[in-house]
């Protein structure tokens, strides 16, 4: 059974941080974490700080209960909230993986036991940018056209044996809160100036897909360790 770590936005960030850094530590070579969000928080990645505009904004993102929170990888702005369930896999590369397909690897290594829980789910994902979505990029893992998950990495490379270390995160869309996600992305958006906008039928809950959503990611957790263990990674903790 998957246990998911319920905690504040910040202290699932700082959740993640804590995964890599053991890993780049050494401490151990893989590890996987599931986490769902206790509040509420408009998660962007720290360059957005330089935006005209940006304290602005992030005080209006607090007034409506949207409060801004600083993340390591990039990216744009991602809406964190209970209806959302975070993945976090941090790992150590192993040695003779091709360098050039690292990233496009990492992006796979968190995709590919996704896609694999959502066709036991009945589902048919697939994996692409799509036109309208907050944080858009060609890994997302889609229904029918429409983001289910968001993803991200952030990479660092050990000095004790040179093996690059990656975390890749993924948001997933659990229950259907994409009209307010949608309205707090855009009004960061305009309060910055920038012409961006999002739209609310470019995403899809899971919810939206099938019955007792949270009670069907007991499932995955074995997904994963499958998916590594057929990748020769060690068992995450």
């Amino acid at each position: 059974m998957t246990l998911i770590r319920n905690l504040p936005v910040e202290a699932g960030l700082d959740a993640e941080r804590a995964l890599l850094a053991q890993v780049h530590a050494g401490e151990i070579d893989c590890a996987l974490l599931l986490w769902r969000p206790q509040d509420a928080a408009l998660v962007m990645p720290r360059r957005l700080e330089r935006l005209e505009g940006f304290a602005r904004a992030a005080a209006s993102c607090a007034e409506t209960g949207w409060p801004v929170a600083l993340r390591d990888t990039g990216g744009e702005p991602v809406p964190q909230s209970p209806a959302v369930l975070n993945v976090a896999l941090a790992w150590a590369v192993p040695v003779g993986e091709d360098e050039h397909k690292r990233i496009e690897n990492a992006y796979l290594r968190l995709c590919d036991p996704l896609c694999d829980w959502l066709l036991e789910l009945g589902l048919a994902p697939d994996l692409g940018a799509v036109d309208g979505a907050f944080c858009d990029g060609r890994f997302n893992v889609n229904l029918a056209g429409r983001k289910l998950v968001g993803t991200a990495q952030r990479w660092r490379k050990r000095g004790s044996d040179g093996r690059h270390v990656a975390l890749a995160h993924g948001a997933i869309l659990m229950d259907n809160l994409r009209e307010e996600m949608v309205e707090v992305v855009n009004a960061f958006y305009r309060d910055c100036a920038l012409d961006t906008r999002c739209r609310a039928g470019s995403h899809v809950a899971l919810a939206e897909c099938v019955e007792d959503a949270w009670t069907a990611t007991q499932a995955l957790e074995g997904c994963y360790r499958r998916n590594l263990a057929l990748a020769g990674l060690p068992e995450p903790a």
